[in-house]
């Protein structure tokens, strides 16, 4: 393989074949159904790993995104935002089958992020005398109470961009731009799978919102692939 194509791999399950193993801390991008890396979430299921911990904002839907790691039971612990579209998790969780560290949303992205620039905690008054700050630090600061949050550092990031030159360079289209971006830099490895791929000098630097440092793998998506919508809603258009 040519230096300019190494990060360049032929489907999700070679791209993960070396990194994959029991137990791993996983960043998993995506809101809702957009911009989630069904291709590379597929490819953990087929590979049988389990105990996982995952980071993400929801779990996707009982069949589609993170529902089918869920399915499988290979998920043993949900850093979450918001779990409300997955009846799957709702009943793990109300069984007492699965751990859920619940965040609110804000907190959630400032972990990762913090994860990402080498911050190892920050604090943050979001949460203040809830259930989601109880054992946690607290301080004062100008006569207010914070709660200390932990960033957030993974073993494996899988993310959805889409266009990538062969560097890496990450460019992501409109909601799809969520976790994503600060999910690539908050990861031992992060491997993105990209629905256009480009030579390098393709995109214009000021478009670039994930320089290619951040990225150690690329998969590109088939032609056709499959973009699901959690919630199709339509209107009806006037005589």
């Amino acid at each position: 393989m040519s230096s300019s194509r190494r990060k360049i791999f032929p489907d999700a399950a070679t791209a993960l074949s070396d990194l994959l193993q029991d137990g791993l801390l996983i960043h998993s991008g995506g809101f809702g159904l957009c911009g989630v890396p069904m291709a590379l979430i597929a490819a953990i299921r087929d590979s049988g790993v389990r105990d996982l911990t995952v980071v993400s904002n929801n779990a996707g839907i009982d069949d589609a995104g993170l529902g089918l790691l869920l399915k499988t039971r290979q998920i043993a612990k949900m850093i979450s935002s918001y779990v409300g579209e997955n009846a799957e998790f709702a009943r793990q969780f109300l069984a007492g089958e699965l751990k859920i560290e619940f965040n609110p949303q804000g907190t959630l992205a400032e972990r990762i992020r913090a994860g990402g620039a080498g911050i190892p905690a920050f604090y943050t008054k979001t949460g203040v005398g809830t259930a989601v700050a109880e054992g946690k630090p607290h301080a004062e600061f100008d006569g207010q109470t914070y709660v200390q949050e932990r960033g957030i550092f993974a073993d494996l990031a899988i993310i959805h961009a889409w266009k990538a030159d062969t560097e890496g360079n990450l460019v992501f289209r409109r909601t799809a731009r969520n976790f994503n971006p600060m999910m690539a830099t908050a990861a031992k490895t992060t491997v993105v799978q990209v629905e256009h791929l480009v030579e390098v000098g393709e995109i214009d630097p000021d478009h670039i919102h994930t320089p290619g440092v951040f990225v150690s793998r690329i998969v590109v998506l088939p032609e056709g692939y499959e973009k699901r919508i959690e919630q199709r809603t339509t209107r009806k258009v006037a005589a």
